[in-house]
């Protein structure tokens, strides 16, 4: 065998095909059998444009006449199948000559795993995309069911270690007549009036150092100095609950349903750690929330009782005035007061 015939039989097993461009007429003047069997046999189009329609032949005469290299990709069909293939186009000979070799490469398979790769990439892109925004609606949700203290711990750990909080303050809110309420109004009307209302105690509460715990239809719950310590913490709820009742009190001058409010407040130590298993929530439980919870069914629509333990952890910019006991309840309501700002006691007194 010659070494022609081996470099032939080279040439076709590793799939090339090779041809020699005269470049003055651009006819292919010799062909090997892969170039034939992509492109057809001696009776095919033997000219180079006719063969890749989309080359750049302007292009081409420039490199050339710079003895220069051309590369190009082209595609063509070949038995219903599309061919992909890398053409390098080389000048031959001397100056004189004008001769190139043509080398075609079938790239067809590689240009598939490209599309492959790519197709996967961005499928991997879209993927993780996805699992990001997941990821932030569910830690969204989280932090809306716990303190991000409470969170932080139970992404690293899995779990939340209940903790006793010595020194609290604890703020609790309920409506009056909420059942009636509920009779005359549409229940749709219901919820976007208390998402509105709660949605403002929420801004109120951050601004003043108190944390929400939990809300349960007609009742709000909120606590400073859980789980980070607030030094001021009775004070804060303080001025929470009366913000809370000055917010109502405009509401109601412009909305049709009149919301009276009834708070409690009470300081003292309370257990903080989430609650269940399948359904998580961070609750917040003990002496202080029991005692807030007592004191505010005693308190007159939309004002605030307070505790005992809140009392002395006051300031002077608050009054406090012993609670007046109940018709039903004749017996002193001892250690409960009336919470208002001083000012607003003394425009009261005044009055």
């Amino acid at each position: 065998m010659t070494i022609e015939a081996i470099n032939e039989q080279l040439l076709r097993a590793i799939g090339v095909g090779v041809a020699l461009i005269d470049l003055d007429t651009l006819e292919l003047s010799f062909r090997n059998d892969t170039f034939d069997e992509w492109f057809g046999g001696p009776d095919a189009s033997a000219r180079l444009g006719e063969i890749f329609p989309s080359l750049d032949l302007d292009a081409l005469a420039a490199e050339m006449a710079g003895g220069g290299k051309f590369t190009a990709e082209a595609n063509f069909k070949i038995k219903r199948r599309r061919m992909t293939v890398a053409l390098d186009i080389t000048r031959a000979g001397n100056a004189s000559e004008r001769i190139a070799v043509l080398v075609c490469q079938n790239i067809t398979r590689i240009k598939e795993l490209e599309s492959m790769i790519d197709s996967y990439s961005m499928m991997v892109e879209r993927n993780t995309h996805e699992i990001k925004r997941e990821k932030e609606q569910v830690e969204k949700l989280l932090l809306n069911m716990m303190p991000r203290s409470a969170y932080e711990e139970y992404k690293s750990f899995g779990v939340v270690a209940p903790r006793i909080f010595e020194s609290v303050s604890v703020l609790t809110l309920d409506f009056e007549n909420f059942d009636k309420v509920l009779e005359v109004n549409d229940p749709a009307v219901i919820v976007s009036e208390l998402n509105d209302i709660y949605t403002a105690f929420d801004r109120i509460g951050e601004q003043f150092g108190c944390e929400r715990v939990r809300t349960n239809g007609d009742s709000y719950f909120a606590v400073s100095g859980v789980p980070d310590p607030v030094l001021d913490h009775a004070e804060s709820v303080a001025n929470a609950a009366v913000r809370f009742l000055r917010y109502l009190s405009r509401r109601n001058e412009s909305h049709p349903i009149r919301w009276q409010a009834r708070l409690g407040l009470a300081s003292g130590p309370v257990v903080g750690s989430v609650v269940g298993v399948q359904k998580y929530i961070y609750d917040v439980f003990g002496p202080a929330v029991e005692k807030a919870s007592k004191t505010r069914a005693r308190a007159p629509g939309m004002a605030i009782a307070a505790d005992a333990s809140i009392r002395d952890l006051l300031d002077s910019r608050f009054a406090m005035t012993p609670l007046a006991p109940a018709k039903s309840r004749p017996e002193p309501q001892s250690g409960l007061f009336l919470l208002e700002e001083a000012s607003q006691s003394e425009a009261h007194g005044l009055s």
